[in-house]
């Protein structure tokens, strides 16, 4: 039942063509008055070419064109009176014709929409990859860390087998998990000696400094915002106090916290040097059902041992 369920989620739009094209022919099929229903075919062709492009759009055209055609050999009589036939095969003629242009005209404004998506989407990843480097100038020591959390957190959410939306808001909030330390002094950041409990603080503000710094983007951030602000809570301490405490912390913000150890742990730092990956795993896996989600670790291991056998 959930595999139907996840099918017609993933579908839904081929599915509402085809229910509403197979509606269209029934009532061919079955009303007295057979041309009534020809301009009910202009809807699965609108919502194929709108939805899914012109190519599926043409096709749904073509696919409704057949259908009248076997229509008008089976029931011949309601669509070429004896009387009438000029008629008749004038208007399935003019019909087909608008139909397909229909399909096209749509389909084109469709492809024009998305392509017009994609420039926006490839500016908003070169802003985003912007602002990624400009944390990092925070601190040398971390050059690319928000690209590699990123990258892992986003392995880690495909694993999952999450959405494709969630999966992008993961891969968003890595890049920008550490955006709260441009509002950070850079000598506290990259010192290198013992920090004091007021610096410490400090650092450990970055989370709710960033939520407040991605907040003020308005609509386009607003599912990262929630992530970024809870990538630094133990999984422990939410689920020890109630079912909506554990709620607090969003999926997205366990799978960035993962991400962000092992990259902390395998990175060298001014004050230690880096550990080897599989080092980094164990102390992941230790702190399993303490700091991180087990579930989140399992998909963690499971990326990761792929990435480390094509070493």
């Amino acid at each position: 039942m959930d595999k139907i369920k996840l099918f017609l989620v993933r579908h839904f739009e081929r599915v509402l063509v085809l229910i509403i094209l197979a509606a269209a022919i029934l009532g061919t099929l079955f009303m007295e008055d057979k041309t009534l229903l020809l301009n009910f075919y202009f809807l699965p062709v609108v919502v194929a070419s709108y939805f899914l492009g012109k190519r599926l759009g043409v096709l749904s055209a073509f696919l409704s064109i057949l259908a009248i055609i076997i229509c008008a050999i089976m029931f011949r009589n309601h669509f070429f009176p004896p009387d009438q036939e000029f008629r008749g095969i004038f208007l399935l003629s003019s019909w087909g014709g608008f139909l397909l242009l229909t399909s096209y005209a749509v389909g084109s404004l469709y492809e024009q929409k998305e392509r017009r998506m994609d420039e926006l989407q490839k500016a908003y990843i070169g802003i985003l990859e912007i602002l990624s480097k400009y944390i990092e100038s925070k601190d040398g020591y971390t050059k690319g860390h928000s690209i590699r959390v990123s990258e892992y957190a986003k392995g880690i959410a495909i694993a999952m087998e999450l959405p494709r939306h969630v999966v992008e808001n993961v891969r968003v909030a890595g890049l920008l998990h550490d955006i709260g330390k441009i509002d950070i002094s850079s000598e506290v950041i990259q010192k290198a000696a013992s920090l004091t409990p007021q610096e410490k603080d400090l650092i450990d503000s970055h989370s709710e400094r960033g939520g407040i710094i991605l907040a003020k983007v308005g609509m386009v951030l607003q599912e990262v915002v929630p992530i970024v602000v809870a990538h630094h809570r133990y999984f422990e301490r939410a689920a020890d106090s109630s079912g909506e405490a554990l709620k607090a912390i969003p999926l997205g913000a366990r799978i960035v916290a993962v991400a962000d150890a092992f990259d902390a742990i395998t990175t060298d730092r001014p004050y230690r040097k880096g550990k080897p990956p599989w080092e980094a795993v164990q102390e992941i896996v230790v702190q399993t059902g303490h700091q991180f989600d087990p579930e989140v670790v399992e998909a963690f291991r499971r990326v990761i041992s792929s990435q480390i056998e094509q070493i």
